[in-house]
């Protein structure tokens, strides 16, 4: 499963500039233990990406908790306090309209290690010497 719909390069530098800026913020709000949510103040959670839409009325953030813990609880967390991030955010952006939040699991990290697991097997390493 796929996050990118669009690439980086089809996406305007402001639309790029505003989700790592959103980005930055909301990990601010995390590391600061800003939230008042016991599930988030008792897990470390990792912001690894912001997609907003070119109209940057929404942003997609994917979320990791460091060491892959409580993952489904710590989701549910920060969906429960969605209103506060978007507050925040708006807040600290300075925009007309506060993106609406979307927290989404990242499992780029997940994908890279099966996609590792694939490349070490010994019979898809054997194919790869035989093309050299």
């Amino acid at each position: 499963m796929a996050r990118n719909q669009s690439t980086p390069e089809q996406q305007s530098v402001r639309v790029l500039k505003v989700g790592e800026r959103v980005r930055h913020i909301l990990s601010e709000l995390l590391a600061r233990g800003e939230v008042h949510d016991d599930v988030l103040t008792a897990h470390s959670v990792s912001v690894t990406e912001v997609r907003m839409t070119p109209d940057l009325r929404n942003a997609k953030a994917f979320v990791k908790p460091l060491l892959g813990e409580d993952e489904a609880a710590v989701l549910k967390a920060l969906r429960t306090n969605t209103a506060f991030f978007q507050r925040e955010v708006a807040k600290r952006l300075g925009l007309k309209f506060a993106p609406k939040l979307n927290f989404q699991p990242d499992e780029s990290f997940d994908e890279a290690d099966r996609i590792e697991r694939l490349l070490s097997d010994p019979r898809v390493a054997r194919d790869l010497d035989e093309d050299d």
